[in-house]
């Protein structure tokens, strides 16, 4: 299923915050190293190209992090179906 449950979105909200931190405060991505203030209220001043360069830098940050994710989870999946078994199996019996 590809619907998002309300813990997830917040998750996901999480990810894009830590996300646009690591390009916009730490300089963590090919943009290069910018400190950018949000701007408060108003909002972020700067130019449309740049916009453009943090939010490809911020889908590039996901996109791996979402990819690295989903192979642990897959090379590992024969050990978390024994994991949740196991807990299936203790919440029954309790």
């Amino acid at each position: 299923s590809s619907q998002v449950t309300t813990g997830a979105g917040g998750d996901l909200q999480q990810v894009e915050r830590m996300a646009r931190a690591m390009v916009t405060q730490f300089g963590m991505s090919d943009v290069g190293s910018i400190a950018i203030d949000d701007g408060g209220f108003a909002g972020p001043n700067y130019s449309q190209e740049l916009a453009g360069k943090i939010d490809g830098a911020i889908r590039q940050i996901t996109d791996e992090g979402y990819a690295t994710a989903t192979m642990l989870l897959m090379s590992s999946r024969a050990c978390l179906d024994r994991i949740a078994d196991e807990v299936v199996e203790t919440v029954t019996m309790s």
